[in-house]
């Protein structure tokens, strides 16, 4: 998808009139049982939001309640057309998608807010994950991927398609390089440890994991910063880069199954 222009200051946004819309019960055709996912997309691009308005509203099972441009008009859709699923731009005018996101997350915190940046960093992704996002996605990500990132079922998880984490794998070092030539050093991870960095790998916070594992979220943060310490990491997405780049994870798995 390519960014447009930027929408006028004074260039009102389409949001779909309530006449039209349809409610959370109603069920897409052709997929009995299954209630509509409601998307509110929350992008500056002006040719971008209407591409996305178009896709959305074209899938069965998705219902686009519309397209608007800042966090303030964002705010104001959420609270009244409680949308299920947010499409959030980063690069916002004003109040930018992060912050946003924690407000939307603050006050209503069932609804999933996936993050659409065109600035895909490490440093960026975690500011998203600390903001309470369900995902974190490209602008160029490959459409389908979008539809799973929306489809996708609460979890305690950020999604991170798999093109957007080769691309932040790319801009970390290597373990090597950190760490003078070194390999990270897998013998002197814990058991406990090995489990949880197993479960970093699939994507889990700190407080997943300690439901996952029935340890204090205290403890399970001890193991995280530990990991973080024994791997040489400055970050949960280096911890799990520099694992896989060793194949610690891989190993990980490998002794979870025979254990």
């Amino acid at each position: 998808m390519q960014r447009g222009s930027k929408t006028s200051a004074n260039e009102p946004r389409r949001v779909r009139d309530p006449a039209a819309m349809r409610s959370p019960s109603d069920l897409a055709e052709g997929l009995p049982g299954r209630p509509l996912i409601r998307v509110l997309v929350v992008e500056d691009q002006r040719a971008l939001a209407s591409a996305l308005e178009i896709a959305l509203a074209a899938q069965p099972d998705l219902d686009c309640i519309g397209a608007v441009g800042t966090a303030e008009e964002a705010i104001t859709l959420v609270a009244s057309r409680s949308p299920d699923v947010v499409l959030m731009d980063i690069g916002l005018p004003g109040t930018d998608g992060i912050v946003t996101t924690r407000r939307i997350r603050a006050i209503h915190p069932r609804i999933r807010v996936l993050i659409l940046t065109g600035d895909a960093t490490p440093g960026r992704l975690a500011e998203a994950a600390a903001a309470g996002a369900a995902a974190f996605l490209a602008k160029d990500s490959a459409f389908p991927d979008i539809l799973a990132a929306i489809r996708a079922p609460i979890d305690g998880k950020i999604l991170v398609e798999e093109v957007t984490m080769a691309a932040l794998m790319n801009t970390l070092p290597s373990a090597n390089a950190r760490r003078g030539g070194r390999s990270p050093d897998w013998g002197t991870l814990t058991t406990r440890e090995r489990e949880v960095l197993f479960l970093m790998g699939e994507g889990l916070d700190p407080r997943a994991i300690a439901e996952r594992l029935v340890i204090s979220l205290h403890t399970a943060r001890g193991h995280v910063k530990n990991i973080m310490m024994k791997l040489d990491a400055h970050s949960q997405l280096e911890v799990v880069v520099v694992a896989t780049r060793a194949g610690l994870l891989s190993e990980s798995e490998a002794a979870r199954k025979t254990s």
